[in-house]
């Protein structure tokens, strides 16, 4: 039996009795989530930096995982936050936000409101080869038993604009630091476990009702602006959205990712100072920063 990789790689920074719980994607790590998580925090926020489960290890190790796991992971996440805090806000990045708006579906008396950053429910961006826009047909692949070891390796820009940024993380990767940048490739069953969680949300998202705060690069390398207009659409809360035009996919790490903080903070504290009923936000409202 393989012996687990797994480092611990999830943060918790107390603040006050308002709490975010910040999701990761998919073969991500918490780390990409640690300075909008700082940000949150100096603004008065409790944040948890939560670990998908099979994350922050080997390829072994996230291949153990499907998207089952990976939403108990939140839940069990959001349930260890809510000891710690009265009102619940959610925020994730690529596939992290398909899994707040999961949590969001299951329990609407719960959470407060999201940030969605840099959704993805398709791998369509500028960078994506032909081949893997077809991922959405792995789920019937794989559960042939096929192309098990099979990856589609990330490559330049690897989601970041800034070139600082982008040689410490692609770094970091590269040099199998799983943990702290996340694994180098996507492995095909992986993927089609992705696949089958975006298909059960999609359906489901005009069962939101926690405001989102939707944003997203409009040069996102991973998923187009297909992906935001999505949950514009469907959802039947309030949502405000913010196209960001310096940043690729990575938004929450990028060279905007203090505005990204910023307006989260700012977001989730309208919500704070709204009445019961939910007077006083706008139906949507769309901006560019």
């Amino acid at each position: 039996m393989t012996q687990s990789m797994i480092k611990q790689a999830d943060f918790l920074l107390r603040g006050g009795r308002a709490g975010v719980l910040l999701i990761h994607g998919l073969t991500g790590t918490p780390a990409e989530m640690r300075f909008v998580g700082k940000g949150l925090h100096r603004a008065g926020y409790t944040v948890y930096g939560m670990q998908l489960a099979g994350h922050c290890g080997s390829e072994d190790d996230l291949l153990k995982t499907g998207w089952r796991d990976w939403r108990r992971s939140v839940a069990d996440a959001a349930d260890k936050l809510q000891r710690e805090v009265d009102h619940l806000f959610v925020a994730g990045l690529s596939m992290g936000s398909v899994l707040a708006l999961q949590l969001a579906i299951e329990r609407p008396q719960a959470v407060r409101g999201l940030a969605l950053y840099g959704s993805t429910f398709f791998y369509d961006g500028w960078t994506i080869p032909k081949l893997a826009r077809l991922s959405f047909l792995l789920p019937l692949v794989c559960g042939m038993g096929l192309f098990k070891r099979r990856r589609f390796m990330e490559s330049f820009p690897y989601g970041i604009k800034d070139e600082r940024v982008r040689s410490r993380i692609a770094g970091a990767m590269l040099a199998g630091s799983s943990e702290v940048a996340g694994l180098p490739g996507n492995p095909w069953p992986s993927l089609a476990e992705f696949h089958k969680l975006a298909w059960r949300v999609r359906p489901r998202l005009r069962r939101v009702r926690a405001p989102c705060l939707i944003m997203h690069s409009a040069d996102d390398d991973i998923a187009s602006l297909r992906n935001a207009q999505l949950i514009e659409r469907r959802v039947q809360a309030p949502t405000e959205t913010v196209w960001l035009n310096n940043s690729y996919h990575m938004i929450t790490v990028d060279g905007e990712r203090d505005r990204v903080s910023l307006r989260s903070a700012e977001f989730f504290a309208r919500i704070l100072s709204m009445r019961g009923d939910g007077c006083g936000f706008p139906a949507s409202a769309a901006a560019s920063a």
